[in-house]
């Protein structure tokens, strides 16, 4: 059975999309109510140490793990933070995350694989220089390395795009199957690609274009996610609803009266904005969606950023908050999945995660046949 180490690991999102054919030797997370959480979901056996991952020492982490999961903070690089990039407080934990596998490295610990996930906002950060840093750490530290851009929307109703980049260590055969000698489709964006042909020469001697195949058509819309009586996150009164419908855009509020024609019960998803005016004014703005998909969950610092749902039933149209159970629903978890009672804490911890069934995917069709868990004949087949 093969191992891992994960890193920032929230609620164990990666290691549920790993599955049970994993085992977990070893799980690290800063935040202590997102540690009770994995601890609610996957026990306390022991391997999730909570704390800054400054503070992990490579003797902390027990035997050979095949595999080290990475999803590191993304504030820094994502297109609406700061600007810091790798240089941040947050996205630059990073570099000490890195500063263990280096160590596992040098104590002959060195790991067959590992991955990386963030937001596609990597691939520009400052000019694409954060992309380019994080590629010649995989050179410099002994593997050959690729990248995808997966939007979870192919598996959940989300619109949530991820950079995954999943590093191989020299010492590891790889099918040719796995590979392609140039960018496909749909996982290797023009971003991506553009971002490829930023990054320093000696980089790009190692970069692989992974060969996944794309899922099957997903039958999941966003309607069929949404609870009718949710716990914690009542439906709003008519006049909320009304107030809510009236700081729409004349655009946004034909996207309403459209679904009201729909002649089936259909749920948008809104996200509230500051717009300008006419006037040139800031004003407050509902922005709605009604392509059967919700917008990307966020980890908000506050409440503007959580997301509101609307569902139109012919004449009769509701609002309210999306409840942490659709969110949950939303990362690909199953509802048997312990949520926190608190719902900031709930919306944070899974608004903060990697969508599993994108994590499954990926060892599916990546991690475990590197691994060998899969024959010579189905990797060709693949």
């Amino acid at each position: 059975m093969p191992s891992f180490y994960e890193f920032f690991a929230g609620g164990g999102m990666a290691r549920a999309g790993l599955g049970g054919g994993w085992t977990c030797l070893f799980a690290n997370d800063f935040d202590h109510k997102k540690g009770l959480s994995y601890q609610a979901n996957w026990g306390t056996g022991g391997e999730l140490r909570v704390g800054d991952v400054n503070d992990v020492r490579v003797e902390d982490l027990p035997g050979v793990a095949d595999l080290v999961w990475g999803s590191f903070p993304c504030q820094d690089l994502s297109l609406a933070g700061g600007g810091a990039g790798l240089k941040g407080e947050r996205s630059g934990t990073f570099y000490p995350f890195w500063h263990v596998v280096r160590e596992l490295v040098s104590e002959g610990r060195a790991p067959k694989i590992i991955a990386l996930e963030n937001v596609i906002g990597t691939l520009t950060s400052h000019g694409g220089q954060d992309f380019d840093a994080i590629c010649r750490t995989f050179v410099e530290t002994g593997y050959r390395y690729g990248a995808l851009v997966i939007n979870a929307s192919l598996f959940v109703p989300q619109s949530r795009p991820r950079l995954f980049m999943i590093g191989v260590h020299k010492d590891v055969e790889i099918h040719p199957s796995l590979l392609s000698p140039e960018p496909l489709d749909p996982f290797h964006t023009n971003g991506l690609k553009r971002a490829v042909q930023g990054i320093s020469k000696k980089a790009q001697t190692q970069f692989l274009w992974w060969n996944i195949p794309t899922p099957s058509h997903r039958h999941t819309t966003f309607a069929d996610l949404i609870e009718e009586a949710p716990t914690g996150v009542p439906w709003h009164t008519a006049s909320e609803t009304e107030r809510l419908i009236s700081m729409m855009s004349a655009t946004n509020l034909a996207k309403v009266n459209a679904a009201k024609r729909a002649g089936r019960r259909m749920v948008g998803a809104i996200y509230r904005r500051t717009r300008l005016d006419e006037n040139g004014a800031k004003v407050q703005r509902a922005e709605v969606r009604f392509d059967d998909i919700a917008g990307c969950l966020r980890t908000p610092a506050g409440g503007s950023s959580r997301q509101t749902i609307i569902v139109v039933d012919g004449r009769k149209v509701r609002s309210r908050l999306i409840s942490t159970r659709e969110t949950a629903r939303l990362m690909g978890l199953g509802d048997h999945y312990k949520l926190p009672k608190n719902y900031n804490e709930a919306y944070h911890l899974t608004g903060d995660g990697v969508a599993v069934p994108v994590v499954r995917h990926l060892a599916q069709h990546i991690l475990e046949p590197l691994l060998g868990m899969v024959s010579e004949g189905k990797q060709e087949a693949a």
